[in-house]
């Protein structure tokens, strides 16, 4: 059990039974290690198997747990996620605290979200029912009822799309009402139901201690206040819980995570053994050191609790970091460079496209296609949740009575899984069509490869094969480029990623408002680049469509990592900056308050180079004649003020004071339309001019000009 542990792994298989918490960096094999302590634990008579509740945010991580238990010899321990093992508990213990049956769980809040709307006579499209149904849930895992949604919400700056605080809450209240008379619960329901009867039937509670007397959670940073409200009921008063996760892994914030839980850890348990994994053993050296150094330019509270990787693997190439002039370039750049991988010899399934938006997926898909590259889209249904491969499992099930071994086992299943849309030739779309015929492809190679394991193996032993995955939600592996989000990759790894769009905008996404939310996008960042082992290429585009100007920005997450970052692209490659030079990136530099000197973090900041607390340092009379010029420049138009220029723009004015038009047109939102229409009337404010003078100017000068 113990052969093979590095030093920190072996510490904590070895750590005595009480609270254990382990801060473990990317690639430094935590799973290895609270495996190897289950069963260390379990083998020494220590710990009876069925003892031990593992703790999960995923299916496959909880089967991936089980599968390395089952060749540890350690059969038995429940590796569950939270929603699992709260589900299992609520229907046995429901017609013992409730009576009856436990009610059915909704496997998606939409239509209920929509009914809601409907009965309040709210209208929103199908974007806005699952941004809607995604704000229920915040509220649902921070404990919120309709009544206290508002003041919550007001507090943590919320914004559900369409509806102010007070109708978000009207809907979270006619959503109750809708499952209230459908007779079904969601998924947190199911976390607040078994935390009720736990709360309140002390038997019960008494019940479940009796059943686990050993807690382990897996990715304890992303535990939100419910979870964590759960988990200590089942503790009860004991000690005995290992929590194993990473500060600078903490992305999903927007569901209620936080990583104060797994922080805070030593101080909720005194004397609680700390261990700190930080040997790497995914990456190479080159792709650790750039990953240090995201984290390390962080905030030092974001710092506090972060693990300094050491990189274990052989050196490898360069991280490189390559500009193109737009989307479309990119990504055929991208198509072009995997191919010629694939070409060479590194299998697709070994290769990943990750992005921050899922919108950025369809112009990769189309790349991918144009150069013949296999692919699949991450993020959708599980595997063997998806209609294709649970009708082709049908379809394998009944044929196993009737094979009688005449066709080899490979060329049998694909003739039955013809039936459910398999074909030979791979579709010449993308989109959900090749996806469909990539997963039964996956199925058809599984058969291959327990051909090739036990010659004698037959349709009844792939199906066996199948239905033991599934319960473990081992997914046979998909023979393409993978095509995920950077929330979707967590967990993943694979020896190529290409990183796209690493530019400000989408890295920071521009909807991160203040620091916390800032954090987690370098924190993401983080999280993508630690998916490579071998290969990083990043990328980004200076604008979206081919032709527009350039005018997007490298990531400032970049800048420090300058030095470590290899420039791939080809000279003809990169926009132009500047004079009609061609240069290096333009990296969005870290802007700082010119009062207290704080890192600016919104555009807004940014734009006038102060925060929020510092007073600004403009002429109060200077800007009190730009208001009031703005003012009526909008009204005589019939526009809105900040349509001539935003208050950060006018701010902005105020503060540099720009003698010329050439330094005016150097803030940002003065464009040059809008300098040609305003400049020369916001220089002469500036200098002193009466507002309404020249609004009266102009006025008479257009008079003149229609006459």
């Amino acid at each position: 059990m113990l052969a093979g542990l590095d030093p920190e792994q072996r510490e904590v298989a070895l750590a005595p039974p009480g609270p254990l918490c382990i801060l473990a960096g990317a690639g430094t094999g935590k799973t290895r290690a609270i495996t190897h302590r289950i069963a260390y634990a379990v083998h020494s008579g220590a710990q009876q198997p069925q003892r031990v509740l593992a703790l999960t945010f995923t299916a496959r991580a909880a089967g991936e747990m089980r599968t390395r238990l089952r060749g540890l010899g350690v059969q038995g321990v429940q590796a569950r996620t939270f929603h699992a093992a709260a589900l299992r508990q609520l229907h046995y213990f429901w017609p013992q605290a409730i009576g009856g049956a436990a009610p059915e769980v909704m496997s998606h809040k939409a239509a209920a979200v929509a009914e809601a709307a409907s009965r309040l006579r709210m209208q929103f499209d199908r974007t806005a029912i699952r941004d809607l149904a995604a704000e229920i849930e915040w509220a649902k895992v921070n404990v919120l009822t309709p009544q206290s949604y508002a003041a919550r919400a007001r507090t943590a700056r919320r914004e559900p799309p369409g509806v102010d605080l007070t109708a978000m809450a009207r809907l979270f209240e006619a959503y109750e009402e809708v499952k209230q008379r459908r007779g079904v619960i969601d998924f947190e329901d199911v976390l607040l139901l078994t935390v009720g009867i736990l709360d309140e039937r002390e038997d019960i509670a008494r019940a479940v201690r009796g059943q686990y007397r050993q807690f382990v959670v897996d990715e304890y940073q992303d535990v939100n206040d419910l979870q964590q409200r759960l988990l200590e009921l089942w503790l009860g008063e004991r000690t005995d819980l290992c929590v194993v996760g990473d500060p600078a892994q903490t992305i999903y914030s927007f569901t209620g995570a936080s990583p104060r839980h797994l922080v805070g850890f030593p101080q909720r348990f005194p004397g609680a053994h700390v261990v700190r994994l930080v040997r790497n053993y995914r990456s190479s050296p080159q792709i650790v050191a750039l990953a240090n150094t995201i984290v390390a330019s962080g905030t030092q509270a974001a710092r506090d609790g972060a693990v300094r990787l050491l990189a274990q693997g052989e050196p490898g190439p360069e991280p490189v970091l390559e500009s193109h002039p737009d989307d479309p370039s990119e990504a055929a750049a991208v198509a072009a460079r995997i191919r010629q991988l694939v070409d060479e010899g590194t299998p697709p399934s070994e290769i990943a496209i990750l992005f921050r938006t899922n919108a950025q997926s369809e112009v990769h898909e189309n790349a991918l296609s144009d150069a013949g590259v296999p692919y699949l889209v991450r993020g959708g249904d599980r595997f063997f949740a998806r209609k294709e491969v649970r009708d082709a499992i049908l379809l394998l099930r009944g044929a196993a009575r009737s094979d009688d071994g005449t066709k080899p086992l490979g060329e049998l299943a694909r003739d039955v899984i013809t039936g459910a849309g398999w074909s030979h030739d791979p579709p010449a779309g993308g989109g959900a069509t090749r996806e469909r015929w990539e997963s039964l492809t996956a199925l058809a190679t599984l058969a291959d490869d327990l051909e090739t394991a036990a010659p004698e193996a037959r349709l009844s032993e792939l199906v066996a094969e199948l239905d033991r995955r599934a319960s473990e939600q081992h997914a046979p592996a998909v023979q393409g480029v993978t095509l995920a989000s950077l929330h979707a990759a967590k967990g993943l790894e694979w020896d190529v990623v290409f990183l796209v769009g690493a530019s400000d905008g989408l890295i920071p996404i521009s909807m991160a408002e203040g620091p916390e939310a800032v954090e987690e996008e370098r924190r993401l960042l983080y999280v993508g680049l630690t998916r490579a082992r071998r290969r990083l290429h990043l990328s980004w585009s200076g604008a979206r469509t081919p032709g527009a100007r350039s005018t997007r920005r490298v990531s400032r997450f970049l800048a420090p990592a300058a030095g470590i970052l290899g420039q791939g692209a080809r000279p003809e490659q990169a926009p132009r900056f500047g004079g009609g030079r061609r240069s290096g990136p333009k990296v969005a530099r870290i802007a700082h308050c010119r009062g207290c000197g704080a890192e600016l973090v919104t555009a807004a900041q940014r734009k006038t180079g102060r925060c929020d607390t510092c007073p600004p340092t403009y002429d109060e009379a200077t800007f009190e004649r730009l208001r009031a010029w703005r003012l009526a420049v909008a009204r005589e138009a019939s526009v809105p003020a900040f349509v001539v220029f935003t208050d950060a723009t006018l701010t902005a004015i105020a503060e540099s004071e720009p003698a010329d038009q050439g330094a005016l047109s150097m803030i940002s939102g003065v464009g040059a339309r809008k300098l040609e229409q305003y400049g020369a009337d916001v220089l002469a404010i500036l200098q002193g001019a009466d507002p309404e003078e020249l609004l009266e100017k102009a006025c008479a000068a257009r008079e003149s000009s229609d006459s």
